[in-house]
This record gives structure tokens, sequence and C-alpha cells, in this order.
């Protein structure tokens, strides 16, 4: 005897989001934190680098949301690149001491509380 096939629910949404949907950079927040930014590194304010990427301040493998522009900031990279801010803040122990102590002057800005 064949089984059933499973009713397939089109409108079915997820009980909990998927951790890509968590920490994803929203369009509002990258807007943002380039006005806030002014187009400039926000550790060393360098205006002309190969690049610019937006970097968590609380990791992404640690949940840090990408919705809210006091986790997120412009850092000249790329991270894989030995010397560059993007790489200093997610692989030097100062790095991550400026993380922190960024987040917290970033919520004073906003005006929240640390979640």
């Amino acid at each position: 005897m064949a089984r059933p096939v499973p009713k397939i629910n089109p409108n079915h949404k997820r009980r909990v989001p998927k951790r890509g949907n968590l920490t994803k950079i929203t369009k509002s927040v990258r807007r943002e934190v380039l006005r806030r930014s002014e187009g400039k590194c926000e550790r060393c304010g360098r205006t002309n680098a190969y690049a610019f990427e937006m970097a968590h301040l609380q990791q992404a493998s640690q949940l840090g949301p990408g919705n809210d522009p006091a986790n997120i900031v412009l850092l000249c990279g790329p991270s894989v690149n030995t010397g560059t801010c993007h790489w200093y803040a997610d692989y030097t122990a100062e790095g991550r001491e400026w993380r922190m102590q960024k987040r917290k002057e970033l919520i004073d800005y906003y005006g929240r509380k640390e979640r």
C-alpha cells in the first residue's frame, strides 16, 4: 500500500528564523551606517581605501543583529588582508576591545540600552 503524500502548506512560516536572516545587514541599516560614518572608516578615518566593508561589532556567529545600526560599523577592508581595520577588529585582542568600546559608544549615540 502506498503512503499518502503529505500536504504542503505554501503559507508555512518558520517558528524560529534562520540565523542568516537574523544577522543579515538590512538596506536601511546600510544607509544609516553610511550616513553616520560619512563614507569614512570608523576606526582610522580613511576615505580612500581598497574597499570598505560593513562589519558586525557583535559577531554574526554570536548572533549579532544586522538590523541594528549600533551593531554595524564601516571599516576599511577586506577582513582577510593583514593590516586593514576590518582585520584588526576581527583578529586581534586590541581590535576586540575596540569593538566592545565602539558598541557601547554607538548604543549611547542611539540612546538605547545594551541588549
